[in-house]
């Protein structure tokens, strides 16, 4: 299965990634990538961007390095209530919006709680896809949360990262959100989080997982551009504007 989106990229704006959007571009175009999302923590994570930040993402290119470039968020999961850290009129005017439990950002719960916060979250009619949820520090309901993903739209992540230098401990719980997914023909995105150039497009291991568990590539979002912006599309975002004739999509 081969992968042309990176949904899931963090820059330096994010406070604890080491890369520009130039860098992450360059690094996509080397590996053949077709688009990539850049996807900064949301403001209520320690050292991360201002809500001015995600106001002004549109000075950004649509294209670098001949990668096509989506304006988006990784948006911090606040409380039981699924409230997100950015603002209705922030989330509106993006590409695209991720969504998760992170420490410090959410106190936690028990598999109840966390559980009715995944849901609520992805109830928001601006969240495209739900990130890293089988961190085993958040323990979840996986199928009632699979579930939902169908019912409200919701991408599930399969996050590269999570193997890797993040969330230890989480493949066993992937695995599980991966069959289940699998079984109810779920939509899943694959996502490096990438916080460093190096490891956008990183996919291999959550590639694995996907492979393994029986999700069918008909239902992996990221498997081409054109599914991507069909999605987005889809859902009142326009990223195509008529006058950018420079556009490869």
């Amino acid at each position: 299965m081969k992968l042309e989106v990176d949904t899931h990229c963090h820059t330096v704006a994010s406070g604890h990634a080491y890369s520009t959007v130039v860098e992450n571009a360059k690094a996509a175009s080397q590996k053949g990538l077709r688009m990539i999302a850049i996807t900064d923590h949301g403001p209520s994570m320690p050292g991360g961007p201002h809500l001015y930040h995600f106001g002004n993402l549109k000075v950004l290119p649509r294209q670098i390095e001949g990668v096509y470039i989506l304006r988006g968020v990784e948006a911090n999961i606040l409380d039981y209530d699924g409230t997100l850290d950015l603002p209705e009129g922030y989330l509106r005017n993006l590409d695209i919006v991720l969504a998760g439990f992170h420490t410090h950002c959410y106190r936690g719960g028990n598999v109840e709680e966390n559980t009715r916060a995944a849901i609520n979250a992805m109830k928001n009619p601006y969240v495209d896809i739900l990130v890293h949820p089988g961190n085993p520090e958040f323990p979840i309901d996986i199928d009632k949360v699979v579930e939902a993903s169908v019912e409200y739209g919701v991408h599930i992540e399969i996050n590269n990262s999570s193997f890797t230098v993040s969330r230890r401990g989480s493949e066993q719980n992937c695995m599980l959100i991966a069959r289940k997914a699998a079984s109810l023909g779920a939509k899943i995105v694959v996502g490096s989080d990438a916080h460093i150039c190096f490891d956008v497009g990183n996919f291999d291991k959550a590639l694995r997982i996907i492979r393994e568990a029986g999700v069918s590539e008909e239902n992996v979002l990221n498997t081409s551009a054109e599914k991507v912006l069909t999605y987005l599309k889809a859902k009142g975002r326009e990223i195509l504007p008529k006058q950018d004739p420079g556009s490869k999509m």
